[in-house]
């Protein structure tokens, strides 16, 4: 069996809720304080994992993190009983108890960067677990996932999960949302967006930018990429304000095709040019303008954050949220691409609203991971997504998750419980053995 790309989808948590934490993400601000269906959106999850395996791209899953995470609570001086350091949070704190409640590690385009073993100098995979420092609820996702990452790629002939950069403003790393793989015959770039830097003079005024161009270069170092495999390019800070708080809001590429908005990165027929000087004439390029899709249309609907996947046939399929569907803009911008002479051939709408209201769409649920035969064979777990892991998954679901939730229901013993069983029989599916502190307690 060749390389193929496997696109690990993170399964939405028990404790999913909107609770509006990501300041400069549109979606999540408009919906904080609706009433969340965890069962729906899991199922929407694991909806759309079955429908890409069904087109015969490799997919994967990676299970929830624990929450609540009363260590956070206990560590921010909440004091007693579990049950008081809940009841206590809920009372004087209740956007802690939500932060330390998020189900954002569903999103798992921000749990790592990775580059695979054809472009590093060791000819191993190597990933970055990223440390998410702009958000507290997207911060304590880092041991968690490097934890589960390290158990995933813990052989170490193939693999090297390092360490995340150290959490600060001057690391702030958001995983491979800012990143963009893209090759072609000629060769492999890895396109890392960054938002600022300590020396640039151009910064977004109205929300914050979060990745920065100092730990791109940490982790392009980690990862054993050669200068000549890497562009780093500054996102451009109107995106930023219009609310593409992430590289993967207004682009996305896949092999020796890249689609982006005019407005996601600065100077972007600079970045184009560069791209093809890397790359050669095999790399096919398609731009949205701010006439044809306007930048808070694009925002809105999220057709950039459609996963570009290669079909076994090796032509590319666009799989774009049901909201680009429903813009005529974004839509015809799709469709255009599917109509002009470029790798995608198909293009293909799913629901996954109950993510796209807290502002993830179809790219942000998953990781993409390029492996070889060997590699794909030296994964622990059974991570593998087939039909009888989805029948499996989806029963426990339905058996486990409620279909509402309210910021009311996240101190209560009886639910926190109900999650423990549910992540727990999940990781049993899962073959991963045990991952969780109360697990090992």
């Amino acid at each position: 069996m060749p390389a193929r790309e496997l696109n690990f989808d993170g399964l939405v948590g028990p404790t999913h809720h909107y609770a509006g934490l990501s300041a400069g993400n549109l979606a999540s601000a408009r919906h904080a304080g609706h009433v969340s269906n965890p069962r729906a959106a899991a199922l929407q999850g694991l909806a759309k994992m079955r429908f890409v395996a069904e087109l015969g791209v490799a997919q994967a899953i990676l299970p929830p993190q624990p929450r609540p995470d009363v260590t956070l609570l206990r560590r921010l001086g909440f004091e007693g009983t579990e049950a008081a350091v809940l009841a206590d949070t809920r009372r004087l704190a209740p956007e802690l108890l939500s932060a330390a409640s998020s189900a954002s590690a569903m999103w798992t385009a921000n749990a790592a960067t990775v580059a695979p073993s054809c472009d590093t100098l060791d000819a191993r995979v190597h990933v970055v677990p990223a440390n998410l420092v702009t958000m507290l609820h997207r911060g304590i996702e880092t041991p968690y996932t490097t934890r589960l990452l390290s158990r995933l790629f813990g052989d170490a002939r193939h693999f090297h999960v390092h360490e995340a950069l150290p959490a600060n403003e001057w690391m702030a790393d958001e995983g491979a949302a800012n990143h963009t793989r893209l090759a072609t015959q000629q060769g492999a770039v890895h396109l890392f967006g960054w938002g600022r830097s300590r020396s640039a003079k151009r910064r977004p005024t109205v929300h914050p930018a979060r990745q920065t161009r100092e730990a791109s270069e940490a982790v392009a170092r980690l990862l054993h990429l050669a200068p000549l495999h890497t562009v780093l390019w500054q996102q451009a800070p109107a995106g930023i304000d219009g609310g593409a708080f992430h590289s993967d809001v207004l682009c996305v590429g896949n092999e020796g095709f890249f689609m982006l908005h005019e407005r996601a990165f600065l100077e972007h027929e600079a970045l184009v040019a560069e791209l093809a000087l890397r790359l050669g004439g095999e790399l096919e390029v398609a731009v949205a303008s701010e006439q044809e899709l306007p930048l808070a249309e694009a925002v809105a609907t999220y057709p950039f954050n459609s996963e570009l996947v290669t079909l076994p046939s090796g032509d590319m399929a666009i799989i774009a949220p049901s909201e680009a569907q429903q813009s005529h803009a974004a839509r015809r911008f799709l469709e255009r691409l599917v109509a002009e002479p470029n790798p995608v051939t198909a293009l293909h709408f799913v629901d996954v609203n109950d993510s796209m209201h807290n502002g993830g769409g179809p790219a942000c649920l998953r990781l993409r991971v390029r492996l070889e035969s060997r590699e794909e064979n030296a994964l622990a777990g059974r991570v593998l997504f087939d039909p009888a892991l989805h029948d499996e998954l989806v029963a426990c679901v339905q058996r486990r998750y409620r279909d509402r939730v309210t910021l009311d229901d996240l101190p209560d013993p009886a639910f926190v419980d109900e999650c423990r069983t549910a992540l727990d029989e999940i990781t049993t599916i899962l073959g991963l053995g045990s991952v969780y502190d109360f697990q090992l307690a």
